[in-house]
Protein backbone atom coordinates (compact mmCIF):
# COMPACT_ATOMS: atom_id res chain seq x y z
CA UNK A 1 0.00 0.00 0.00
CA UNK A 2 1.18 3.56 -1.45
CA UNK A 3 2.18 5.55 1.93
CA UNK A 4 3.68 9.15 1.73
CA UNK A 5 6.60 7.82 2.84
CA UNK A 6 6.16 4.64 0.49
CA UNK A 7 4.84 6.66 -3.04
CA UNK A 8 5.34 3.81 -5.57
CA UNK A 9 7.55 4.71 -8.76
CA UNK A 10 4.83 6.40 -10.88
CA UNK A 11 4.28 8.27 -8.47
CA UNK A 12 7.31 9.72 -8.02
CA UNK A 13 8.11 10.03 -11.79
CA UNK A 14 4.51 12.21 -11.35
CA UNK A 15 5.79 14.23 -8.85
CA UNK A 16 8.79 15.03 -10.52
CA UNK A 17 7.53 16.31 -13.88
CA UNK A 18 5.23 18.28 -11.71
CA UNK A 19 8.06 19.87 -9.99
CA UNK A 20 9.78 20.49 -13.16
CA UNK A 21 6.45 22.63 -14.94
CA UNK A 22 6.47 24.63 -11.67
CA UNK A 23 9.81 25.21 -11.52
CA UNK A 24 9.21 26.29 -15.69
CA UNK A 25 6.26 28.28 -14.58
CA UNK A 26 7.74 29.96 -12.03
CA UNK A 27 10.43 31.42 -14.07
CA UNK A 28 8.31 32.20 -16.54
CA UNK A 29 6.13 34.11 -14.61
CA UNK A 30 9.62 36.25 -12.99
CA UNK A 31 10.38 36.39 -17.34
CA UNK A 32 6.96 37.97 -18.13
CA UNK A 33 6.93 40.62 -15.21
CA UNK A 34 10.01 41.95 -16.23
CA UNK A 35 8.86 42.31 -20.09
CA UNK A 36 5.41 43.67 -19.58
CA UNK A 37 5.33 47.60 -18.20
CA UNK A 38 1.82 47.02 -16.72
CA UNK A 39 3.08 47.20 -13.07
CA UNK A 40 -0.83 45.80 -11.85
CA UNK A 41 -0.19 42.70 -14.20
CA UNK A 42 3.91 42.09 -13.39
CA UNK A 43 2.95 42.01 -9.68
CA UNK A 44 -0.03 39.48 -10.25
CA UNK A 45 3.21 37.24 -11.75
CA UNK A 46 5.49 37.84 -9.51
CA UNK A 47 3.10 36.74 -7.21
CA UNK A 48 2.09 33.62 -9.32
CA UNK A 49 6.00 32.79 -9.50
CA UNK A 50 5.88 32.51 -6.01
CA UNK A 51 3.41 30.43 -5.50
CA UNK A 52 4.93 28.01 -8.00
CA UNK A 53 8.48 28.11 -6.12
CA UNK A 54 6.09 26.97 -2.89
CA UNK A 55 4.17 23.97 -4.80
CA UNK A 56 7.87 22.72 -6.25
CA UNK A 57 9.02 22.95 -2.99
CA UNK A 58 5.91 21.18 -1.25
CA UNK A 59 6.32 18.86 -4.20
CA UNK A 60 10.04 18.07 -3.65
CA UNK A 61 9.88 17.56 0.43
CA UNK A 62 7.14 14.57 -0.85
CA UNK A 63 10.29 13.43 -3.34
CA UNK A 64 12.79 13.61 -0.41
CA UNK A 65 10.75 11.91 2.32
CA UNK A 66 10.78 9.15 -0.08
CA UNK A 67 14.50 9.21 -0.40
CA UNK A 68 15.03 9.91 -3.47
CA UNK A 69 16.82 13.06 -5.20
CA UNK A 70 14.03 15.86 -6.08
CA UNK A 71 14.19 17.96 -9.75
CA UNK A 72 15.75 20.97 -8.85
CA UNK A 73 15.60 22.10 -12.09
CA UNK A 74 13.00 23.38 -15.09
CA UNK A 75 12.99 21.31 -18.63
CA UNK A 76 14.25 22.13 -22.20
CA UNK A 77 10.62 23.03 -22.97
CA UNK A 78 10.46 25.55 -20.46
CA UNK A 79 13.56 27.26 -20.94
CA UNK A 80 12.15 27.20 -24.87
CA UNK A 81 9.00 28.79 -23.97
CA UNK A 82 11.01 31.62 -22.00
CA UNK A 83 13.32 32.32 -24.52
CA UNK A 84 10.48 32.55 -27.02
CA UNK A 85 8.81 34.82 -24.71
CA UNK A 86 11.81 37.43 -24.47
CA UNK A 87 11.94 37.59 -28.17
CA UNK A 88 8.28 38.30 -28.49
CA UNK A 89 8.32 40.56 -25.78
CA UNK A 90 11.06 42.36 -27.38
CA UNK A 91 9.30 42.70 -30.72
CA UNK A 92 6.05 43.32 -29.55
CA UNK A 93 7.46 45.92 -27.20
CA UNK A 94 5.97 43.96 -23.85
CA UNK A 95 2.21 44.21 -26.07
CA UNK A 96 0.07 43.13 -22.48
CA UNK A 97 -2.22 41.00 -24.71
CA UNK A 98 0.92 39.12 -26.42
CA UNK A 99 2.71 38.55 -22.86
CA UNK A 100 -0.81 37.41 -21.17
CA UNK A 101 -1.65 35.61 -24.01
CA UNK A 102 2.09 33.41 -23.97
CA UNK A 103 1.56 33.37 -20.13
CA UNK A 104 -2.18 31.44 -20.56
CA UNK A 105 -0.18 29.04 -23.12
CA UNK A 106 1.82 28.59 -20.62
CA UNK A 107 -1.06 27.58 -18.31
CA UNK A 108 -2.51 25.62 -20.53
CA UNK A 109 0.58 23.63 -20.01
CA UNK A 110 0.43 23.08 -16.47
CA UNK A 111 -3.04 22.39 -16.15
CA UNK A 112 -2.73 19.44 -18.23
CA UNK A 113 0.74 18.08 -16.72
CA UNK A 114 -1.66 18.77 -13.39
CA UNK A 115 -4.92 16.67 -14.99
CA UNK A 116 -2.67 13.76 -16.01
CA UNK A 117 -0.67 13.12 -12.61
CA UNK A 118 -3.81 13.74 -10.71
CA UNK A 119 -5.17 10.65 -13.26
CA UNK A 120 -2.75 8.32 -13.10
CA UNK A 121 -1.88 8.82 -9.28
CA UNK A 122 -6.05 8.36 -8.54
CA UNK A 123 -6.16 7.08 -4.69
CA UNK A 124 -2.56 8.40 -4.05
CA UNK A 125 -1.71 10.15 -0.25
CA UNK A 126 -0.76 13.09 -1.67
CA UNK A 127 -3.93 13.07 -4.01
CA UNK A 128 -5.04 16.19 -1.37
CA UNK A 129 -1.64 18.21 -1.97
CA UNK A 130 -2.22 17.40 -5.85
CA UNK A 131 -5.58 19.10 -5.65
CA UNK A 132 -5.03 22.26 -4.30
CA UNK A 133 -1.98 23.03 -6.05
CA UNK A 134 -4.34 22.23 -9.53
CA UNK A 135 -7.38 24.37 -7.92
CA UNK A 136 -4.86 27.24 -7.68
CA UNK A 137 -3.27 26.20 -11.45
CA UNK A 138 -6.72 26.22 -12.90
CA UNK A 139 -7.84 29.71 -10.95
CA UNK A 140 -4.85 31.45 -12.67
CA UNK A 141 -5.63 30.20 -15.62
CA UNK A 142 -8.81 31.45 -15.77
CA UNK A 143 -7.90 34.94 -14.27
CA UNK A 144 -5.08 35.06 -16.70
CA UNK A 145 -7.07 34.36 -19.40
CA UNK A 146 -9.75 36.55 -18.62
CA UNK A 147 -7.19 39.35 -18.24
CA UNK A 148 -5.50 38.51 -21.92
CA UNK A 149 -9.64 38.61 -23.24
CA UNK A 150 -10.30 42.30 -21.93
CA UNK A 151 -7.06 43.30 -23.52
CA UNK A 152 -7.91 41.94 -26.86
Amino acid sequence: METLTNLNEDTIKGIQNLISINIDSSKGFESAAEHIENEEIASYFRECGRERQRFAHELQVAVAVNDEEAEDDGSIKGTAHRWWMNIRSTVTGGNEHTVLADAERGEDEIKACYEKTLKDTAGSPLNAILQDQYASVKKRHDQIRDMRDARA
